[in-house]
């Protein structure tokens, strides 16, 4: 069964850290360009980092950028969102995604595998 799991959510103030995991089973997980979205309640789901298949190059949105890290190993099949200086507007529902390329799609509609997603609450 070719699946995303995500742990690492919660609730955390303002300023703090989460680091979020996301392990894949099922397909080969070296073969896939990995990413995280996000959705803040009556708001469109947005891409929030994305990695290529081997870690060579990746992407952040403008909002996040020098705050959070992505990161994968391809030896646990895991791909990894290190949050920092966390800030209320982070508050969403993170999910992980797969895409099989080698390259580095930034367009949700080129990722075809999801993960049920977690939870992420920023508190004032």
């Amino acid at each position: 069964q070719v699946q995303l799991v995500e742990s690492g959510g919660g609730l955390v103030q303002a300023g703090g850290s989460l680091k979020l995991s996301c392990a894949a089973s099922g397909r080969t997980f070296s073969s896939n360009a990995m990413a995280w979205f996000r959705q803040a309640p009556g708001k469109e789901r947005e891409l929030v980092a994305a990695i290529n298949f081997n870690g060579g190059r990746s992407y952040y949105v403008d909002s996040v950028k020098g705050r959070f890290t992505i990161s994968r190993d391809n030896a646990k099949s895991t791909v990894y969102l290190q949050m920092n200086s966390l800030k209320p507007e982070d508050t969403a529902v993170y999910s992980c995604a797969a895409a099989l390329s080698i390259g580095l799609p930034l367009t949700e509609r080129f990722y075809d595998l999801w993960g049920q997603g977690t939870q992420v609450t920023v508190s004032s």
